[in-house]
């Protein structure tokens, strides 16, 4: 089973792909998505989806995560995340690719143990859950990304049975 994790982001996009099934996953790779930020917004979606897209073609996942908006206090930054969020999350979909999505309390309470845990206990947490990553640096959203990945992992055998599938 191999599975993309995506952290998004108007101005950078996580991104992380593992491999595996129950508790031990592999890292395959991992790499963050950068729009520009001088260009209109309308063309960084589009590099954010044609970025994500590439990904998707280069490692063939077989199941997709996404991290879930959340609101936050400032109305427009919340408005472009989600704008982000559905650029990207638009390219495994049009791969026929499944995507699951879970709140950031779920996912670092299953990757760390506690749902409010900082971006440095997520990266020791991955870098430890996941084989191959020895000595690797990510930056946070590579690794946030990688979290979901691991999430998803975890979780997939009971959000499958919850949709039907057998």
């Amino acid at each position: 089973m191999r599975i993309l994790g995506i952290d998004p982001g108007l101005k950078h996009t996580g991104w992380g792909v593992i491999e595996g099934k129950s508790a031990k996953f592999y890292f395959v790779a991992a790499g963050i998505l950068h729009s520009d930020v001088k260009k209109e917004l309308s063309e960084r979606l589009c590099e954010l989806h044609k970025g994500m897209l590439s990904i998707v073609d280069e490692f063939k996942p077989d199941e997709a995560s996404i991290e879930q908006t959340f609101v936050n206090t400032n109305p427009v930054a919340s408005l472009r995340l989600g704008q982000a969020r559905g650029a990207v999350i638009i390219a495994p979909v049009l791969r026929d690719i499944p995507v699951f999505e879970y709140t950031a309390n779920q996912i670092k309470k299953t990757v760390v143990g506690v749902g409010h845990a900082e971006k440095k206990q997520v990266d020791m947490m991955v870098h430890s859950m996941l084989k191959g990553m020895e000595e690797i640096k990510l930056k946070a959203d590579a690794s946030d990304a990688l979290a979901i990945a691991i999430c998803h992992g975890f979780m997939r055998g009971s959000k499958l049975k919850t949709a039907g599938v057998k």
